[in-house]
């Protein structure tokens, strides 16, 4: 498609419909937008990757497991990709306790901050929920609460979930 600017707007002057390369719905797994580890997979990973599998030998499972290579929409550097992501969102050793302490002094620096922590059996964190003063100012004159679900691993779509609550 060729495109031309006249008078400050984009005119179209000419269309090739025609391509000029074979397509191949086999290679369209290899697309970006189609590379994608689904929930299943992304947990897979997550586990083995805690458990200390090298990656190389997680992929071959998933491989193995999926009947074949073309039958795997994505590859091996898109799992070390999503690993070295997750890697950066995990609260290190001491992580939680870190944020604790944080949340302690927000509190005396502010008798209006408040926080909550949930650990879960291992003393690891679950979730968390603060509110500092200016949050809480404004829900008293808005009325509204935003959360984010931020366990997206877990979520249908593999998004973030943004939740709106509107207190009546």
């Amino acid at each position: 498609m060729n495109v031309m600017l006249k008078d400050g707007k984009l005119c179209v002057t000419s269309i090739f419909s025609t391509h000029n390369h074979g397509l191949s719905p086999r290679k369209s797994r290899f697309f970006k937008c189609n590379r994608e580890a689904n929930e299943f997979v992304r947990r897979v990973l997550d586990n083995n990757d805690e458990a200390g599998i090298r990656m190389n030998k997680s992929f071959h499972a998933l491989v193995t497991e999926a009947g074949g290579f073309e039958n795997v929409p994505f590859g091996e550097k898109d799992c070390h990709n999503y690993i070295d992501k997750a890697q950066h969102l995990r609260l290190g050793k001491g992580g939680a306790q870190v944020l604790f302490e944080y949340f302690k002094r927000m509190q005396y620096k502010n008798d209006r901050f408040f926080s909550l922590m949930e650990l879960d059996d291992d003393d690891r964190l679950k979730s968390v929920f603060w509110a500092d003063a200016r949050s809480r100012g404004a829900y008293n004159y808005f009325g509204d609460v935003v959360t984010f679900d931020t366990a997206y691993l877990t979520n249908k779509y593999g998004m973030p979930l943004l939740q709106i609550n509107i207190a009546q």
